[in-house]
């Protein structure tokens, strides 16, 4: 398969349901294939309630997945080419932070307020 006719099924590719278990995010495509890759890829939806999790749209042309609650966006280009989260660790550091609230913009060993 030629690159160009590759980026082409990637493009007419279209999300057709999505579901989340503890361990998995499966992606049902317009074209029958099912793809599922380990949650813990996508460390936000891991770290999410299942009510957060089911909370999402698809973006764009049914193209990607967007999770509002986690601030979270997934291509299916990248689902179908088997990248993980590009995030991170401090930005996912600092999300953990905000979400349990104890996020602080002191540098370490800074005094209190």
């Amino acid at each position: 398969m030629t690159s160009s006719i590759m980026i082409d099924t990637l493009k007419i590719t279209q999300v057709q349901q999505v579901v989340i278990t503890d361990d998995l995010l499966t992606v049902n495509l317009s074209d029958g294939r099912i793809i599922s890759v380990p949650l813990a890829w996508y460390p936000r939806l891991l770290h999410g309630s299942q009510d957060e999790r089911n909370n999402w749209r698809l973006t764009g042309s049914k193209e990607g997945i967007h999770w509002p609650d986690l601030d979270e966006d997934i291509s299916i280009k990248n689902i179908i080419l088997g990248h993980p989260s590009g995030e991170s660790q401090k930005s996912l550091k600092r999300w953990l932070e905000l979400r349990t609230g104890t996020f602080t913009d002191r540098p370490p060993g800074a005094p209190g307020v």
